[in-house]
């Protein structure tokens, strides 16, 4: 009997780490089918047909709509939603991916229903409980049924907290499966059409930046002295710097000056700014996925954060984790520059067949043998 599993994704960070799942559900279309569920948490414009061709997936088969919203209020209108599809749309199986709302809101609706649970990026922590995004792993956590991990990390931090071992699977990561996958892509697309194509045709040699995070960007003193330290910075390589639109504003708001020698760009779509960070000399970033996506790379990255959630990008990657002192980022990131940057290694499983190895498990584990 086939079985049906149900693809939980809200934001386009989470649809890029289910584009690889969706590929290896297809190539065993023999045992499964699937549905995508898009909770709607977060918006985008650029999330057009074209944005799903490029990641070689259908568009969501539900769109719960949620909107921005507080984190509670959002989360309710996620489970509210979720709850009602599952009346006459139940799954075998809800997987979810990452940290987001989404993610907490449709496991616990489907742990609730008798639905077993997949959790892809398992495991993960920083110990701070002052992100929602920790709080949302330590609650998808408590009642996920089986746990797929990306790192040493993440088996550790789930035994540790009592998880079952025969429950925790070791699958590598789903965002370098589709890094790999959108390299290909990029291989044969016209580099013309993007924009970072005449950034890096004049920068011979050049950074990245992006700055996202509350922390960083919502406290003026914070955002002032990593501006100065990446001015500093820019004075031995030019930086690029796509701004977010809340960072902008903030830049604005507390009227920051940005160093001629840094270029604010407007957000870049996934494919160019691959095309962008995939040539730089270093990346310099407060985003979990991109210290990753540069460890699978092997380019140097500064993570300007007082904590990773992802130490395998540090012990064995291209990454450092530096914090927000200016003093701290400057004196990081010229010694790298210097010498070439850090090197590393590309962690163990991150090589391109995460999907393949999940897709394989949830055969074994929902045939009628496992039952």
């Amino acid at each position: 009997m086939m079985k049906m599993i149900h693809l939980v994704a809200g934001a386009r960070p989470n649809f890029m780490k289910i584009a690889p799942i969706v590929r290896a559900l297809r190539a065993r279309a023999d045992v499964f089918e699937f549905r995508l569920i898009h909770t709607g948490q977060h918006y985008d414009r650029e999330m057009s047909d074209v944005f799903f061709e490029e990641l070689g997936i259908p568009r969501p088969d539900f769109h719960l709509e949620a909107g921005g919203a507080t984190h509670a209020e959002q989360t309710a209108r996620i489970m509210v939603a979720y709850e009602a599809i599952l009346k006459d749309h139940r799954p075998d199986c809800t997987l979810v991916v990452g940290d987001v709302n989404s993610t907490l809101a449709c496991s616990v609706v489907a742990k609730k229903a008798g639905i077993p649970v997949a959790h892809v990026e398992a495991g993960l922590r920083s110990g701070d409980m002052s992100m929602p995004e920790e709080i949302n792993r330590l609650v998808t956590d408590a009642i996920t049924d089986w746990f797929f991990v990306t790192e040493p990390s993440g088996q550790q931090n789930l035994l540790r907290e009592g998880k079952p071992a025969d429950r925790v699977f070791a699958v590598g990561h789903v965002m370098v499966d589709n890094l790999f996958f959108q390299l290909a892509q990029l291989a044969h697309a016209d580099p013309t059409q993007f924009d970072s194509a005449a950034l890096k045709a004049s920068l011979p040699r050049f950074g990245v930046v992006t700055l996202h995070r509350p922390s960083n960007v919502d406290h003026p003193d914070v955002l002032r002295g990593i501006m100065g330290a990446l001015a500093v910075v820019a004075e031995q390589l030019p930086l690029v710097f796509p701004v977010h639109p809340r960072t902008r504003g903030q830049l604005e708001k507390a009227g920051i000056a940005v160093s001629p020698r840094i270029t604010l760009t407007r957000p870049l779509s996934y494919m160019d700014f691959l095309n962008l960070w995939k040539d730089a000399a270093l990346v310099l970033t407060d985003s979990g996925g991109l210290q990753e996506e540069t460890t699978a790379l092997g380019i140097p990255c500064l993570t300007l954060r007082e904590n990773t959630e992802r130490p395998v990008t540090v012990d064995e990657g291209s990454n450092t984790l530096v914090g927000t002192d200016p003093a701290a980022i400057v004196a990081a990131a010229l010694p790298v520059l210097a010498q070439g940057g850090k090197t590393g290694r590309v962690p163990a499983l991150w090589d391109g067949r995460a999907a393949e190895r999940i897709v394989a498990e949830l055969a074994r584990l929902l045939s009628p043998a496992a039952a």
